[in-house]
């Protein structure tokens, strides 16, 4: 899929009167203002939810609104199986939204900002929303970017019994740490289900947290010899599951 990707708050048939649908508002204005789209050029629109549609621009009307052609209508892309769930610990300054777009561009399916112990960002308030948002306007963006029509989930900020609590309903769940003696590469995956893949914090998992995440049944794994800073090794990691699972063959 190589057209331009656009996101729509809702794409269903009865969205497409006479097979056509006006794109306006910012993402109307990116596509004709900042793209310069034009009649006859090809585009994809979705809601991020799975359902998307190609279409074809049937014209560039002011500097905000796409006239597009849906022929073929609204279709549906089925969840990958199995769903990949990254337990992200907050990193410092903007290395949560490259964790986010990073692990998003490779295909994770869901992300939960962790307020691990170690944490020295601590989210709050007013800025603990302003960052959640971040990181779900990255993920929106970033799947646009790689051509994705079902973005990742981007879940509330979690504790950690909450982290233990959604390790223990996984079919597989593990934490990255270098006391693991074997290697996520050869750790056994389920075929279905929901996998949950924990990333602690720049100044690792506490033991406190590593006894409760192993009683939730998540066992420590290691990735390789190096140490990968917390913003890379979810993407690192995602990127090993996807390739053992078969979901990138």
């Amino acid at each position: 899929m190589t057209a331009p990707v656009f996101v729509v708050d809702s794409l269903r048939p009865e969205d497409l009167p006479a097979g056509e649908y006006v794109l306006d508002g910012p993402e109307g204005r990116h596509a004709v203002s900042v793209k310069r789209l034009r009649a006859g050029e090809d585009v994809v629109l979705t809601d991020g939810n799975g359902h998307w549609a190609e279409g074809v621009v049937k014209a560039a009307e002011g500097k905000d609104r796409l006239v597009v052609t849906v022929p073929d209508g609204v279709r549906e892309e089925p969840a990958e199986q199995p769903r990949i769930t990254v337990v992200q610990a907050l990193p410092k300054g903007d290395r949560g939204e490259l964790a986010v777009e990073t692990m998003t561009e490779v295909g994770v399916d869901a992300i939960v900002p962790w307020a691990a112990s170690r944490c020295i960002t601590q989210w709050k308030g007013e800025r603990g929303l302003k960052a959640l948002g971040k990181w779900r306007a990255t993920a929106r963006e970033a799947g646009k970017q790689s051509r994705r029509v079902r973005f990742p989930d981007v879940a509330d900020a979690a504790s950690s019994k909450q982290v233990a609590s959604l390790l223990a309903d996984a079919d597989f769940a593990a934490v990255l740490h270098e006391s693991g003696d074997v290697p996520l590469s050869d750790a056994g995956l389920p075929s279905s289900g929901d996998i949950v893949l924990v990333v602690g914090p720049e100044g690792g998992v506490s033991p406190d947290e590593l006894a409760l995440f192993a009683k939730a049944g998540a066992a420590p794994y290691r990735l390789g010899r190096s140490v990968l800073r917390t913003s890379t090794a979810g993407t690192a990691a995602t990127a090993v599951l996807l390739a053992r699972t078969g979901r990138w063959s």
